[in-house]
């Protein structure tokens, strides 16, 4: 199994940035892809980030040009970069990864609170 922790998050003003950490650990030999998802009260969990099984990374259109997503093997973490935060932005984010028979493996969740 695969544990995921992340950290990062805290109250910022709009305009402002944070980086979100994930550090996974376990068999992380059986990690597939990995991505950042949130979820907002009363709103349906979304991806914000993707990094896919071949390095790949995509972002949801709400969130390109702005997030950033970034692995570093050597830390065994992910990182997500959020610049020019908007209050829309406020959410649980999550941090997911995948193995390779598609199963789930979710961290705790860290708040973003974007106001102002």
């Amino acid at each position: 199994q695969v544990q995921l922790v992340e950290s990062g998050g805290g109250l910022v003003q709009p305009g402002g940035s944070l980086r979100l950490s994930c550090v996974y650990s376990g068999d992380i030999s059986n990690i597939y892809d990995m991505g950042w998802y949130r979820q907002a009260p009363g709103k349906q969990r979304e991806l914000v980030a993707h990094f896919s099984n071949r390095g790949y990374t995509t972002y949801d259109g709400s969130v390109k040009g702005r997030f950033t997503l970034s692995r570093d093997n050597t830390q065994n973490t992910l990182f997500l970069h959020m610049n020019s935060l908007k209050p829309e932005d406020t959410a649980v984010y999550l941090c997911n990864a995948r193995d390779p028979q598609y199963r789930g493996y979710w961290g705790q969740g860290t708040q973003v609170m974007v106001s102002s």
